[in-house]
C-alpha cells in the first residue's frame, strides 16, 4: 500500500469523539512514522447520545531494551543522565511533552500513550550492569523525566522501587519528579538515602481546582494529594520542591501564586515552572482538548501560547522551549520569581553527594572479593 494511505474507519472503529471516560485525549491518530493512517468517518448508524462504548482497557508489554540509563546533552536541562521504569503513562495528562515519544513503537500519541504501556522489567537488572562497568562514574540520576515513575501501574510491578533499591545498595544520588503520592511508599529507602545526602523529590502541581485537574490529568492523583505528599517528604526529612507545570495562559496561570503558597505551607523549599510545550502531535490533541472541556476559552489560549512562541504554536530552541518569549512570557517569569521571593523558595540548595558510590558486581549474585 502507497505510504500514509489512509484506512477509513467508522465511528465505532475509532476513537470516540466526545470524552472517553477518564482518558486525556480525545482522538487516536496514528503515529506520524505509519505507513497508514487510520481516519473517522460516520458510517450513517446513527447512535443514541447517552449510549456508552465499551471502555478503553490498558494493555501493558515488556521493553526490550538492552540499556537503562538515557543520556542527554541538552544546555536547559540540570541533569545528563535519566531513568523511565516506562514508556507510555497512565496519568492521560492530555498536554504531556512525552507523547510524541510513542510514535517511535508504532502507536498514537493520542489515547494510545496512555492505554497501550511498555515496561522495563529488567530495569534494575540493566541498571545494575551499567553502574558496574569501570567507566561508569556516577552524576545524579533523574528519575521521571519523561513518564511518571509512579504511574499506576507501578503500584503492581514495583519497577521503580527496584532501581531506587540498587540505588539505595551503591549510594547512588537520585532526584524524583512524580505527580503521585505513590512515592510515599518507598519512604523507607528515599528517607535513609536523603540522610546520607543522596535523594531529593519533586512534586508537579498543575492546578489546585480538582475539576479541572480531572480533565487534565484524569488518572493522577487530586492536588490535595500531592500537597499532602510534600508534607510528609519534608516531615521524613527529604529534600522536597514543586514543580508548577505546566503554566497554562488563560487556563491555569492564575493559580501561580495560589500553588507555590500551598506546596510553601507543605514544607516544600525549592520551586520551578514550565511554560506550557505543544510539540509535534500534542498541539492538535491540546486544541482538541480545549474544544471539548474549555470551548469558550479555545482561542484565547492558543492565541496567547502563540505570543509565547514567536507566532506558532510552539519552538523548541533551547532556552526559549521551557520558558517561552514575549511580553507574556516574561510576566509570568516575573510573577515566579517575586511569589518565590515572597514564600521563600530555593533559598536553600541540597547537592547530591557523589563521593560515596559503590559500584556493584554485574551479577548480584557474585560475592565481592573486598
Amino acid at each position: 500500500m502507497a505510504k500514509n494511505a489512509i484506512t477509513r474507519l467508522s465511528a465505532t472503529e475509532q476513537a470516540p469523539p466526545k470524552p472517553a471516560k477518564g482518558r486525556g485525549a480525545q482522538s487516536n491518530a496514528s503515529g506520524r512514522f505509519e505507513a497508514k493512517r487510520r481516519e473517522a468517518f460516520d458510517d450513517g448508524w446513527d447512535r443514541p447520545e447517552d449510549e456508552e462504548l465499551p471502555p478503553l482497557r490498558t494493555t501493558v508489554m515488556a521493553d526490550s531494551t538492552r540499556s537503562i540509563i538515557a543520556r542527554n546533552d541538552s544546555p536547559d536541562i540540570p541533569f545528563d543522565r535519566s531513568i523511565n521504569p516506562y514508556r507510555g503513562c497512565e496519568h492521560g495528562c492530555v498536554y504531556c511533552f512525552a507523547r510524541p515519544t510513542h510514535a517511535y513503537l508504532g502507536f498514537s500519541a493520542g489515547l494510545d500513550f496512555e492505554t497501550k504501556l511498555v515496561a522495563k522489567y529488567r530495569a534494575a537488572e540493566l541498571l545494575r550492569r551499567e553502574l558496574a562497568k569501570p567507566s561508569y562514574k556516577p552524576e545524579t540520576l533523574a528519575l521521571g523525566t519523561n513518564t511518571d515513575p509512579y504511574q499506576p501501574l507501578e503500584k503492581k510491578l514495583q519497577i521503580t522501587r527496584q532501581v531506587l533499591e540498587v540505588l539505595s545498595e551503591t549510594n547512588h544520588p537520585i532526584t524524583i519528579v512524580t505527580k503521585s503520592d505513590l512515592v510515599l511508599r518507598d519512604l523507607d529507602i528515599l528517607a535513609p538515602m536523603a540522610a546520607k545526602g543522596l535523594a531529593r523529590v519533586c512534586l508537579s502541581v498543575t492546578t489546585l481546582d480538582r475539576k479541572l485537574a480531572r480533565a487534565l490529568e484524569p488518572r493522577a492523583p487530586t492536588p490535595a494529594k500531592r500537597l499532602a505528599a510534600i508534607r510528609a517528604l519534608s516531615e521524613a526529612g527529604i529534600p522536597s520542591g514543586v514543580m508548577t507545570a505546566p503554566m497554562i495562559p488563560a487556563l491555569n496561570d492564575h493559580e501561580l501564586e495560589a500553588i507555590l503558597e500551598e506546596a510553601r505551607a507543605a514544607g516544600a523549599g525549592t520551586a520551578g515552572y514550565v511554560l506550557l510545550r505543544l510539540p509535534l502531535e500534542i498541539a492538535g490533541l491540546f486544541e482538541e482538548w480545549l474544544e471539548a472541556h474549555a470551548p469558550d476559552r479555545k482561542e484565547r489560549v492558543l492565541k496567547l501560547v502563540r505570543e509565547t512562541r514567536g507566532g506558532k504554536t510552539y519552538d523548541s530552541t533551547w532556552g526559549k522551549r521551557m520558558k517561552g518569549e514575549g511580553v507574556y512570557a516574561k510576566l509570568l517569569a516575573e510573577r515566579f520569581a517575586k511569589a518565590c521571593r515572597k514564600y521563600g523558595f530555593n533559598k536553600a540548595s541540597w547537592p547530591l553527594d557523589t563521593s560515596a558510590f559503590l559500584r556493584p558486581s554485574s551479577d548480584r549474585n557474585q560475592l565481592s572479593l573486598f
